[in-house]
C-alpha cells in the first residue's frame, strides 16, 4: 500500500474530518517529568531502546549477567555466547537488578505512558507490576539483604527524588521518599532551580545510600552524596566533579571502593575509581568513546559495563586485577517466541539500491529492528494515533534482515521530502521471499528539481553526549537515508566537554562524497545573547565557545555575539541565528519581560547572514520576528536546522528533519556555491513541503523593481508535500496577500495569479499545518521561501512601528546587561553597553 502519495492520504482526510481535535494532540514523551530541557535527561538518563545492551546487572554467583537489549531482558553466562530472552511483554523493559538470593530480578518497564517497576520471578519466568500511578520510576537497586529496594521516582512533584520500599511477599510496602526537595538560588540554565537526586546505590552494610545530586552546584547533575537510609537523614557530599546524568556509581563488594563513569578532563565517559568515602580518583579505562552503567561483580573480580566504542552499544567485562577487557559476544539469541526474518531491500526509481529510514511495528505498536542497528525514537507523539513514540532505523544499501515473531507488521519506508512515504502490511509466518520496496518521487517532483535545489541541515551535532558514538562516515550514511545533501556539523560544548573537538578546523570532511558533504563548523553557545551557528569556519573553532557562564572564568558577557561574528568572519565563516524563539518576545510587556537575545543588535550593522526560521524553536514565532526585520529593509535569508543530536537514541527528529534547500546552478554539490546561494537568499526552509515561487518573473532571493505601485503583479506558486498542509499563503510585508487553494489531499498546489504591490518591501510563499502530521516528526508542518524583494519607485522600506519594537527590545537588553554582575573589568562592560547603544541608535533613526 502506498503512503501519502496515494490511498492513505484519502483515508486520513476522512479521519481528520471526523476527529478534528484528537489528531492534533502531539505531546512530549513522558510529560509527567517537570524539568527544563527534556531532550537532555530523556536521552542521557532515562533508558532508551537500543538493539545492543543498554544496562547490566550481575547474578549473585558472578557467573551470569542480566541485561536489557531491544526492549527485553536477557540472561547470559559470561563464559558463553548464547543469550536467553527473559521478558517479551507489551512494553519495553530496562535497568534490571538481581536480588541477592538470586530469586528475583527487578526492572523498569515502559508502557502505558509511564515507567513502572516490575518483578521477574527467575524460576517461573512470571512477571508482576510493583508500582502504579503513572510516574517515572527508574534505577531500582536491591539492598544487600534483599529486604528493601531503593529507586528514583517522579511521583513527588514530577521531579527526580530517591525513594525506598520494603520488599516482602513479592510486593513493595512502605514506599517512602528519602530525599527532600530544596530550591536553589543558583543561576541554572539547563537544570531546574529545584535540586534533584539520582542513581542511588546501597552501601555494602545496607545502612547508607550513595546518590548523585546537584545540591549547591550550577552545572551538571552534581556530586556524590552519602546518607543514612532513613527519611530526613542528613546527607553529606563526599566528592564533587561535574557529572552529566551518567555517573551511576557502584561499590566494590567489600565496600572499600567505588566505580563510576566520568568525563573529567576528557570528552567521553570512562570508568573511574576512588575510595568509598571519597578521596582522590583515577581512571580504570582510557578511550575516545563512552563507558557507562558499570557494575562490580559480587566476587569482586570483574566489572561489567556498556561501551559504544564500535558506535552501537556493546556489553564488556573488565578484569579488576589487570585491566583486561573482553566483549561479551552474543552469537545466539534464544527468544521466548521464535523469530523469523523480514529481508528488506529498498530501491530508488532507477532500481538501484538506496538507503532509507524504516519503521517496523506489530499490531500493538511495538517496534522491531535488526540485531545491530542504531535505533532512534521521536521525542513526542499523539496518543490517539499510537501507543508509543515512533521508532525507526536507517536501512543501508543492500539487504536488511529484521527478526520478528509470527504475525502481521506495518513497515514504513521514507527517504527525505522528495519521495513518497511507502507503507506495507507484512504477514510473517516463516522466513519468506525478500521484500523489495521501490521508492517513487512525489507527483511533479523529478530529477529536474534535484538538478537545481540542494538540501542542507544547518544545525547538526555529530556527537553530543548521546547513547551512540558517531563518525563522519556514519553521519554521511544518516544523511543518505534522509536524502540530505549537506550536513553542517556544528561542534559545541556539552558542559565542560567538546565531544567533537578533534574535528576543529576540519572544514569539508574526508568522508564526504559526490552526493553528501559533511562540513564541520561551530555553534557558539552563549545562552545569554542567543546561540549562533558558524558555518564553514576554516581554521579553528572559537574557544572557550561561550560567554556568560556564571561561576566560571567565562562569566563575563564579553565577547558578545557581535564580536563572535567578526572573529568567525575572519575565518571565512557564515554566521546565523539558530533556534531563535519559542514565543514572540514582547519588550513592552507589563511587568517587563526579561530579554537578553542580541538578535536586533547583530542585525543592525549587517552581521547576521541567515536565520533558522525552521528549527528547534517555534517556526511561526521566529517568522514573526523575522518579518519585522524584513520590514525595515534587512535582507536575511531563511535557513533551517534540526539541532539534531545525531548520536542520540531519543532525539528531536533525524538529521535533515528541518532543512533548507538552496538553488545552486547545475545542482553541483559544492559547499562554496551552496553557501553563496544561501547568503543571496535563494532558499526555502522546510520540514516537509517543497516550494517554488516567483513574483513579476523574479525568483526567490531576487529583487523586483517597479517604477510605481501596481494593482496587479503576477506571481506563481507551487507546492508538493509528503504530508497534508492546511494553509498555503503569499505573504507580503508581514500580511497575507493571497490564500491559495490546495488539492483534495492537501499535498499539492500549482497556482498562478496576481497580487497588488503598492509599496516596497518583500513577498514570500509559506505553507503550514495547524498541528503535527506524521511522518514529519515536528510539532507542526511549516515551510517558507526566502523573500523576493520589491523596490517601488526607488524608495527604501519604512516601518516606524517595527523600529519602535526593536528599540524597546534593545532597551530590555541594555537594562539586563547593565545589571549583570560578572564582568572581568569595567572596560568590558562599557564596551558591551556601547555596542548595544550604537544598535539602538540605528533603530531610533528608523522610527522617524
Amino acid at each position: 500500500m502506498r503512503g501519502y502519495c496515494g490511498i492513505i492520504a484519502g483515508l486520513l482526510i476522512i479521519f481528520f474530518l471526523t476527529a478534528p481535535f484528537s489528531y492534533a494532540q502531539r505531546r512530549p514523551v513522558l510529560p509527567q517529568i517537570d524539568l527544563p530541557h527534556p531532550y537532555y535527561f530523556r536521552e542521557m538518563y532515562l533508558p532508551q531502546l537500543t538493539s545492543g545492551p543498554s544496562s547490566v546487572a550481575w547474578a549473585p554467583d558472578s557467573k551470569s549477567v542480566v541485561y536489557s537489549m531491544g526492549g527485553s531482558l536477557w540472561r547470559q553466562k559470561i563464559a558463553e555466547t548464547s543469550a536467553t530472552q527473559l521478558t517479551d511483554g507489551d512494553g519495553y523493559d530496562y535497568q534490571p537488578d538481581w536480588s541477592p538470593d538470586g530469586k528475583f530480578i527487578v526492572f523498569t518497564s515502559y508502557q502505558k505512558d509511564a515507567l513502572e517497576l516490575w518483578l521477574l520471578d527467575v524460576g517461573s519466568g512470571a512477571v508482576k507490576q510493583l508500582t502504579n500511578g503513572g510516574a517515572v520510576n527508574v534505577e531500582p537497586r536491591w539492598s544487600p539483604d534483599g529486604k528493601k529496594l531503593v529507586f528514583v521516582s517522579t511521583v513527588y512533584n514530577k521531579r527526580f527524588h530517591v525513594f525506598v520500599a520494603d520488599f516482602r511477599d513479592g510486593a513493595l510496602a512502605n514506599i517512602t521518599r528519602l530525599t527532600g526537595e530544596t530550591k536553589s538560588a543558583l543561576p541554572r540554565y539547563y537544570y531546574s532551580a529545584l535540586d534533584m537526586e539520582i542513581s542511588p546505590v546501597w552501601s555494602r552494610d545496607g545502612q547508607e545510600i550513595l546518590f548523585v545530586s546537584n545540591r549547591g552546584h550550577i552545572y551538571g547533575t552534581g556530586g556524590f552524596w552519602r546518607m543514612k537510609a532513613q527519611p530526613g537523614a542528613e546527607a553529606h557530599e563526599i566528592h564533587y566533579e561535574e557529572t552529566n546524568w551518567k555517573a551511576r556509581p557502584d561499590f566494590s563488594p567489600d565496600g572499600s571502593r567505588m566505580v563510576y563513569s566520568s568525563y573529567l578532563g576528557r570528552q567521553w565517559h570512562q570508568i573511574w575509581t576512588m575510595p568509598a568515602d571519597g578521596g582522590d580518583a583515577f581512571p580504570l579505562t582510557y578511550g575516545e568513546y563512552d563507558v557507562t552503567n558499570v557494575r562490580w561483580s559480587p566476587d569482586g573480580k570483574q566489572l561489567a559495563y556498556i561501551s559504544n566504542e564500535s558506535g552501537n552499544t556493546k556489553l564488556e567485562l573488565l578484569t579488576v586485577a589487570d585491566g583486561a577487557r573482553t566483549i561479551l559476544r552474543i552469537a545466539d539469541r534464544k527468544y521466548r517466541r521464535p523469530r523469523n526474518y523480514i529481508s528488506l531491500s529498498v530501491l530508488d526509481e532507477a532500481g538501484e539500491q538506496t538507503a532509507a529510514r524504516v519503521s517496523v511495528t506489530d499490531s500493538n505498536g511495538k517496534f522491531y529492528a535488526p540485531d545491530d542497528t542504531w535505533i532512534a525514537a521521536d521525542d513526542g507523539f499523539n496518543r490517539a494515533e499510537r501507543r508509543f513514540e515512533a521508532h525507526y532505523f536507517d536501512a543501508w544499501r543492500g539487504t536488511t534482515r529484521i527478526p520478528v515473531p509470527t504475525g502481521t507488521f506495518t513497515m514504513q519506508v521514507m527517504k527525505g521530502f522528495e519521495y513518497c512515504l511507502e507503507s506495507r502490511e507484512v504477514k510473517v509466518s516463516e522466513d519468506g521471499a525478500p521484500l523489495v520496496v521501490k521508492l517513487s518521487h512525489l507527483n511533479g517532483i523529478n530529477n529536474g528539481f534535484s538538478a537545481h535545489w540542494i538540501s542542507s541541515d544547518l544545525h547538526v551535532h555529530m556527537n553530543y553526549g548521546g547513547t551512540y558514538k558517531n563518525t563522519p562516515k556514519h553521519l554521511a550514511g544518516q544523511a543518505e537515508a534522509e536524502d540530505l545533501g549537506i550536513v553542517n556539523d556544528l561542534i559545541v560544548n556539552k558542559e565542560q566537554r567538546f565531544p567533537d573537538i578533534a574535528f576543529s578546523g576540519g572544514h569539508v570532511d574526508a568522508a564526504s562524497d559526490a552526493k553528501t558533504l559533511i562540513v564541520h563548523g561551530q555553534e557558539f553557545h552563549t545562552s545569554y545573547w542567543g546561540h549562533r551557528g558558524l558555518l564553514n569556519i576554516k581554521d579553528h573553532i572559537l574557544l572557550p565557545g561561550y560567554a556568560g557562564y556564571p561561576n566560571t572564568s567565562a562569566a563575563s558577557l564579553y565577547p558578545m555575539n557581535a564580536d563572535v561574528y567578526d572573529m568567525a568572519h575572519a575565518q571565512g565563516a557564515l554566521v546565523g541565528a539558530v533556534h531563535p524563539f519559542d514565543e514572540i518576545p514582547d519588550p513592552s510587556a507589563v511587568p517587563a519581560q526579561r530579554i537578553t537575545d542580541e538578535l536586533p543588535i547583530d542585525v543592525a550593522p549587517g552581521k547576521l547572514k541567515y536565520m533558522e526560521i525552521v528549527g528547534f524553536s517555534d517556526h511561526r514565532s521566529t517568522a514573526a520576528v523575522w518579518y519585522r526585520l524584513l520590514n525595515l529593509g534587512y535582507r536575511i535569508p531563511a535557513g533551517a536546522g534540526t539541532d539534531a543530536m545525531a548520536n542520540f537514541a531519543s532525539l528531536r527528529g533525524p538529521v535533515g528533519m528541518n532543512r533548507v534547500f538552496a538553488q545552486v546552478p547545475g545542482g553541483l554539490m559544492d559547499e562554496k556555491m551552496w553557501l553563496d546561494a544561501l547568503e543571496k537568499g535563494r532558499t526555502f526552509a522546510t520540514n516537509g513541503p517543497l516550494l517554488e515561487f516567483t513574483v513579476g518573473g523574479q525568483q526567490i532571493g531576487d529583487e523586483l523593481a517597479l517604477p510605481e505601485p501596481r494593482d496587479s503583479v503576477s506571481f506563481s506558486a507551487k507546492l508538493r508535500s509528503i504530508v497534508p498542509v492546511d494553509h498555503l499563503e503569499v505573504v507580503c510585508n508581514g500580511r497575507v496577500a493571497a490564500t491559495l487553494k490546495l488539492d483534495a489531499a492537501r499535498t499539492s498546489s500549482e497556482v498562478t495569479g496576481t497580487i497588488p504591490i503598492t509599496e516596497g518591501g518583500w513577498c514570500l510563499l509559506r505553507a503550514w499545518s495547524d498541528a503535527a502530521e506524521y511522518p514529519v516528526l515536528d510539532n507542526y508542518v511549516y515551510a517558507t521561501t526566502s523573500p523576493i524583494y520589491v523596490n517601488v519607485g526607488g524608495k527604501k522600506p519604512h516601518s516606524p512601528l517595527d523600529a519602535k519594537y526593536f528599540v524597546a527590545w534593545i532597551d530590555r537588553v541594555a537594562e539586563a546587561t547593565a545589571a549583570y554582575p560578572d564582568w572581568n573589568s569595567a572596560e568590558e562592560k562599557k564596551y558591551v553597553l556601547g555596542r548595544i547603544a550604537e544598535a539602538r541608535g540605528i533603530y531610533l533613526e528608523m522610527e522617524e
